[in-house]
């Protein structure tokens, strides 16, 4: 009997190289307004927390700018018809996938990025391996909160003793030790190493592939 029979992915830096689309829609956001546009590696360090929060950091004096809100509901309708442009699957995630479903792993994703969008991005790259896809949406809070793992373990049927999470930032650390379940953290996203190390993920890996070796354990 497998130790864990269920992986849950991390979307943004784990399963798709989102990065230019999402610096491009910030970017279309803030030049609607005449604010100074962001730079990619800027972009990177602000994502993770959700597309609000994305936003704060991005906009000068944050939420407190009375063009706020209008900025994010920019970024939001640019996003969701440009969010394809650039985005592509980090090498050799489909051959993980693929073996994962071969196995029979029970499979979701759980992301902080809007739900629509999680489960636009599911169809397009995911859909033949991964059926629950959840983003975040009202009457469930957000990682860290463990409420999105735990949802997604729902309809999974399955347990946190039985899961692995996945993800690349220090977000998705927290939330693996909050739903308590192990956390493999990746280095090919939009974090370093240094940080899964400083925020105590239990494994790290640098390729896809070596996914497998900490499941067969």
């Amino acid at each position: 009997m497998k130790k864990y029979d269920t992986i849950i992915f991390d979307l943004d830096g784990t399963l798709l190289n989102t990065l230019e689309d999402l610096a491009d829609s910030v970017n279309a956001a803030l030049r609607m307004y005449g604010f100074p546009c962001r730079k990619v590696e800027e972009i990177r360090s602000f994502v993770g927390n959700g597309v609000a929060r994305l936003m704060e950091l991005s906009i000068p004096d944050g939420i407190n700018n009375p063009k706020y809100e209008k900025c994010l509901e920019d970024f939001r309708s640019h996003y969701s018809i440009n969010m394809q442009n650039k985005t592509d699957t980090y090498e050799g995630i489909m051959e993980l996938l693929g073996q994962l479903s071969e196995e029979n792993y029970k499979i979701a994703i759980v992301s902080n990025k809007f739900d629509n969008a999680v489960k636009e991005l599911n169809k397009v790259y995911f859909e033949k391996y991964i059926k629950v896809a959840i983003g975040e949406s009202e009457g469930v809070s957000k990682k860290p909160s463990p409420d999105t793992v735990f949802k997604a373990l729902d309809e999974l049927k399955s347990t946190a003793d039985k899961a692995i999470y996945v993800g690349d930032s220090e977000v998705d650390v927290k939330t693996a030790k909050n739903s308590g379940v192990l956390c493999v953290g990746v280095t090919w996203g939009f974090r370093d190493r240094e940080i899964l190390e400083a925020k105590g993920a239990d494994h790290i890996i640098d390729r896809p592939q070596e996914l497998l070796e900490i499941i067969a354990c």
